[in-house]
């Protein structure tokens, strides 16, 4: 897959910054943007901020697991994203590249798009039960929305930092109208929810790890 027009979106933070690294050591470093967290956020900024109009655009990031199949350190690469009632295909030539690039280490994944953080174990085992989705983000849907009714091909690649079978801290008070992680809020949850906090912290750092070895990958 060559990069012409190739441009990647990642959530701001940490995220971003590991696919910035991993970028540079690729064959041919694709443009590399931020994004805001959340539907409305992103839906906000690709619809007045984003202007360019790349033939692609990969969706790159962090995302959840909702199912036992899927556990911290999986690389997904979607096939659809779900949010309510509707259901937005990826590119299926676009998806079918990154396929056969990265066939050994990745799994072809339904995904939902949630306005919220999905933190319980007990919601994500629901949301698999109603939605037949196998991870869950908060972007994927609306970056589908929006890019491919300009015509643009979207795929979507992102790594597991949350497994299924345990809870994680309930950070939406963190995270403000703009998609942006406040630092205050943030650090009383973690705080508050010790055990929760951990495991967000090693699956973090390991989803990151692999994040930004996948980024070096794509040529």
């Amino acid at each position: 897959m060559t990069n012409d027009q190739l441009i990647i979106l990642v959530p701001k933070g940490a995220e971003y910054n590991a696919v910035c690294r991993g970028v540079k050591a690729a064959t041919s470093a694709p443009l590399v943007f931020s994004i805001p967290v959340g539907v409305k956020a992103l839906t906000q900024y690709l619809e007045n901020d984003f202007s360019l109009s790349p033939s692609k655009v990969l969706i790159m990031g962090l995302c959840g697991s909702l199912s036992p199949k899927y556990g911290v350190g999986n690389v997904v690469l979607y096939e659809s994203c779900r949010y309510g009632g509707e259901v937005w295909e990826c590119d299926r030539i676009f998806t079918s590249q990154l396929y056969q690039q990265l066939k050994t280490k990745v799994a072809l994944v339904k995904s939902l798009t949630s306005d919220s953080v999905v933190y319980s174990a007990s919601e994500k085992r629901l949301l698999a039960e109603t939605s037949s989705a196998e991870v869950v983000d908060m972007e994927g849907f609306a970056a589908l929305n929006v890019l491919s009714q300009r015509g643009i091909s979207v795929a979507i690649l992102r790594v597991v930092s949350d497994d299924s079978q345990h809870n994680i801290p309930n950070l939406n008070s963190a995270i403000n109208e703009e998609g942006n992680l406040q630092p205050l809020p943030l650090a009383w949850e973690m705080i508050t929810q010790p055990i929760a906090a951990f495991n967000l912290i090693k699956g973090s750092l390991q989803g990151l790890k692999i994040l930004q070895e996948v980024a070096s990958k794509l040529k």
